[in-house]
C-alpha cells in the first residue's frame, strides 16, 4: 500500500513538472475569422486575424532575426501569408466553393500581442442558403490552436469555436440556435481554464495547502476530511463569485482595465499564493485572499469575449456559457487533485516536494511572468 501511495505521489509531482515545462514550451494561440454575408447572399466579406508570433513560427517573418517583426517584413511576406492562410481555409456556399481574394493587409493589436489582419472579398457561385467553413490553420504544428469564427448576416451573429478536433462549421442564413451557441461558449470556457497556465497554477497553489493546517507558520497534515472539504469549498466558491463579478463587468463594458495591468496582477496573484505556501502568513480565511485576487482573474477571463465584439442579443448567453465552462474546468482540476492530495498529505515527500518545492517552482514561473508583463518584455517562451 505504501508503495502504491508513493508511486501516486511521484505521479502528482511529475504532473507538476510537466505542467511547468509545458508552460515554458507552448503558449496556446487563437485566431479570429469574421465572415459577413451580404444581402444578395452570393458574396461575403471576411476578416482573418492571425497572431504574428504564429505566422513567424509557421512561415518565418523575422528575416533579420532581431526578434521584432516590422511592417516592412510583414509587407514583404504578404504573398506568403495570403497563400498560407487561404490554402488552409475553405469557404463554401451551399457546398459550392467560394473564392476569397485579399483586399488589404493590416495590423491590429489584441490583448496577447500583434495580429496580421487579412481583409478578404469572397465571391460565391450561388446565392447561399447556408455557408460552411473548413479551417486547418496551424493544426499541423499546434494541436491546441483555436479559431473563433463569427458569422454575421443581417441582424444576427453566430459564434463558433473551431479546433483541431472540430474544424468545420455549418452556418445557416437564419437565427442561430441559442442552445448550440451556449454550448460552444461552455466548451470555450473549459478550454480557457485548462489552457490558462496562470489560472491553473493559481488554483494549484491554493489547493496544495488545503489538506494541511498551519501552526506557528508551519504546515501539518490535516486530520479531518471535513475541514479539508470546507477549506476547499470556501476557496473555490470565493474564486467563482469574484471572477464571475468582474467577468460580467468587463464583458458588458461597465469596467475597463488595461490588459497589461490585469495580466501583471494575475502573475502577482500566482506568486503571492505560492509564497504564502512557503511562508504561511494567511492561513485562516484564505478565501478572502482568493476572493480579492479572483476579481483580477475575472478581467483576464473576459479578454477572450471582449475580442469578439459580440452583439447585445447574444452577449448575456455567451457570458453565462463561458462562465459555466470556466467553473466546469476548475471543478475538474479540484476533483482530480484534492482526493489524491488528501491521501498523500502525511507523506514526507508531499510536504517537502509537493508543497514546498512545487510552490518554489510556481513562484519562479509567476515571478518571470510578472517581470515580463510589467516591463512588456518578450523573452519568455510562453
Amino acid at each position: 500500500m505504501r508503495t502504491l501511495i508513493n508511486y501516486a505521489l511521484y505521479v502528482v509531482i511529475g504532473l507538476q513538472i510537466v505542467l511547468a515545462s509545458t508552460a515554458y514550451a507552448h503558449k496556446p494561440s487563437d485566431s479570429f475569422l469574421i465572415l459577413t454575408a451580404h444581402k444578395d447572399q452570393s458574396s461575403a466579406t471576411a476578416q482573418l486575424d492571425i497572431a504574428l508570433r504564429d505566422l513567424d513560427f509557421a512561415i518565418g517573418l523575422d528575416r533579420d532575426g532581431n526578434d521584432q517583426i516590422t511592417w516592412k517584413e510583414l509587407r514583404n511576406a504578404q504573398t506568403a501569408i495570403t497563400s498560407y492562410a487561404l490554402s488552409r481555409i475553405s469557404i463554401k456556399a451551399d457546398q459550392q466553393t467560394c473564392h476569397p481574394t485579399l483586399n488589404a493587409l493590416m495590423v491590429d493589436h489584441h490583448v496577447d500581442g500583434s495580429y496580421a489582419v487579412l481583409n478578404l472579398n469572397t465571391h460565391c457561385p450561388v446565392s447561399a442558403a447556408a455557408y460552411s467553413v473548413h479551417y486547418r490553420l496551424f493544426f499541423d504544428i499546434d494541436h491546441l490552436h483555436k479559431n473563433i469564427l463569427v458569422f454575421q448576416h443581417n441582424d444576427f451573429t453566430d459564434t463558433t469555436v473551431l479546433s483541431a478536433d472540430q474544424n468545420s462549421a455549418h452556418l445557416l442564413m437564419n437565427t442561430p440556435h441559442a442552445w448550440k451557441q451556449w454550448l460552444n461558449f461552455v466548451q470555450e470556457g473549459i478550454w480557457h481554464i485548462w489552457q490558462g497556465f496562470d489560472h491553473i497554477l493559481f488554483i494549484v497553489s491554493l489547493l496544495l495547502p488545503a489538506v494541511m493546517v498551519s501552526r506557528h507558520h508551519k504546515w501539518y497534515p490535516a486530520e479531518s476530511l471535513k475541514s479539508v472539504i470546507k477549506d476547499a469549498v470556501g476557496i473555490i466558491t470565493a474564486f467563482t463569485l469574484s471572477h464571475s463579478i468582474t467577468l460580467s463587468l468587463a464583458t458588458f463594458k461597465l469596467v475597463n482595465l488595461p490588459s497589461r495591468w490585469v495580466e501583471s496582477v494575475i502573475a502577482l496573484s500566482v506568486m503571492a499564493a505560492a509564497l504564502n505556501n512557503l511562508y504561511p502568513i494567511v492561513h485562516r480565511k484564505r478565501w478572502v485572499m482568493t476572493f480579492i485576487f479572483g476579481l483580477i482573474h475575472g478581467f483576464g477571463f473576459a479578454s477572450n469575449l471582449l475580442e469578439l465584439e459580440l452583439p447585445p442579443s447574444s452577449l448575456l448567453r455567451s457570458v453565462l456559457g463561458f462562465n459555466v465552462g470556466v467553473e466546469i474546468g476548475q471543478l475538474v482540476i479540484v476533483l482530480l487533485m484534492l482526493p489524491l492530495a488528501f491521501s498523500l498529505r502525511k507523506q514526507w515527500a508531499y510536504l517537502n516536494i509537493g508543497l514546498r518545492a512545487g510552490s518554489v517552482l510556481i513562484t519562479f514561473i509567476a515571478g518571470a511572468w510578472f517581470i515580463e508583463r510589467v516591463f512588456n518584455l518578450q523573452w519568455m517562451p510562453f
